[in-house]
C-alpha cells in the first residue's frame, strides 16, 4: 500500500476515460451515499451500474451496508452518478485512494457533489432520526496531517493551500431547509458541525465528552476527506448526516452503540432522505447544460 503517494491526474483521467467509454451519461451532480442510505441510486432513471471491482484503479469497499456499486442516471433532468458505498481510512485505505473517486467526478464533468453519512450525536437536541445539514467539520485526522492533499500538490486540480471557510455551499444549506419546510419535516432538520475521527471504533466517553466541549454537534469516520478535495478541485458541496444514534457522553449511561444499530436506524428515515435529496436535485441550478437534452 503506498500511504503517501498521490494518485496522478492521468490515473484519474484513465479511470474517468474509460468510464465514459462504457456510458453516454455524462454526470452534473455526484452523490456519495452514507451507510445505511445507498437506496437513494435505486431512484436513478435509465441506469447503468458498474461494480467498483470491474472499474480500473478504483478501490473496494469493505463495509456492511456499502453495497460496493458506481450508478449512473437520470434524476429531474439532470444526470447524476451515485457511489452505493464510500471508502474508510479505517480500513486500510490511503486516503488518496478514498477520494480518488472524486478526482474521477471532476474529470467527468460533475460540478456539485452530494455527501451523506450517517453520525452519532453529541448535541442535546439533536435526536435519532433528525437530519443534520452539515455547515461545517472538525477534520481531526487533517489536523495532525492525516490529510488527501498531503505530498506534492496536484496543480491541475487545484492550489497548494486550498481556503476551506465556505467548503459547504450556503445557498444549497438555505435550499434544504426550505425543502424540508415544504415537506413538512422542518422540525427533524438543524444545521450543525460534523467532526470526522480515524474509527473504526466508536469513541470512548472521555473522547464524546471532549468534542461535546469543542462544539461539535455529530461525529462519523467519514465525509471531510472528500470534501477537502471537492473544495480544493472546485466542486460545491452539500452534506448532511442521518443521526442514527446519541453517543454516550455520561459514565451513568448503560447504553452503547453498534454499526447494526447503526444501520437499522437508518433504514428507518431513509425514505425522508432520499426524498430530501431527490427534491433538492431537483431545485438545484447546474451551469452547465450541455447534458439536459430536454431542458425547456
Amino acid at each position: 500500500m503506498h500511504s503517501k503517494k498521490q494518485i496522478s491526474h492521468d490515473e484519474c483521467q484513465e479511470t474517468a476515460d474509460w468510464l465514459m467509454s462504457q456510458t453516454k451519461h455524462r454526470p452534473q451532480v455526484a452523490i456519495i451515499c452514507g451507510s445505511g442510505l445507498g437506496m437513494l441510486a435505486d431512484t436513478l432513471k435509465c441506469q447503468v451500474s458498474f461494480a467498483y471491482s470491474d472499474i480500473p484503479g478504483f478501490p473496494q469497499s469493505t463495509v456492511q451496508g456499502h453495497a460496493g456499486r458506481l450508478v449512473f442516471g437520470e434524476l429531474k433532468e439532470k444526470t447524476c452518478v451515485c457511489m452505493q458505498g464510500r471508502f474508510h481510512m479505517y480500513e486500510g485505505h490511503s486516503l488518496s485512494k478514498t477520494t480518488f473517486p472524486v478526482r474521477v467526478f471532476k474529470l467527468l464533468g460533475v460540478e456539485t457533489l452530494i455527501v451523506t453519512n450517517a453520525a452519532g450525536s453529541l448535541a442535546d437536541d439533536l435526536q435519532p432520526g433528525d437530519i443534520m445539514i452539515i455547515k461545517d467539520h472538525v477534520n481531526f485526522p487533517g489536523l495532525v496531517g492525516l490529510n488527501p492533499l498531503s505530498g506534492p500538490n496536484n496543480d491541475e486540480f487545484g492550489p497548494r493551500f486550498p481556503a476551506m471557510s465556505g467548503c459547504y455551499d450556503k445557498g444549497l444549506r438555505c435550499l434544504a431547509m426550505e425543502i424540508a419546510k415544504q415537506q413538512g419535516i422542518a422540525s427533524l432538520m438543524q444545521e450543525g458541525v460534523y467532526a470526522m475521527v480515524g474509527g473504526p471504533n466508536f469513541e470512548t466517553i472521555a473522547e464524546a465528552k471532549l468534542l461535546y466541549r469543542l462544539g461539535v454537534d455529530a461525529v462519523g469516520m467519514s465525509t471531510a476527506p472528500e470534501v477537502v478535495v471537492a473544495a480544493h478541485c472546485g466542486l460545491r458541496v452539500f452534506g448532511l448526516s442521518l443521526i442514527t444514534n446519541k453517543v454516550v457522553k455520561s459514565y451513568e449511561d448503560s447504553d452503547s452503540v453498534s454499526h447494526e444499530g447503526v444501520l437499522s436506524a437508518s433504514q428507518l428515515r431513509s425514505h425522508t432522505v432520499q426524498q430530501l435529496v431527490i427534491d433538492l436535485i431537483g431545485r438545484m441550478e447546474i451551469n452547465n447544460s450541455k447534458t439536459t437534452n430536454n431542458a425547456v
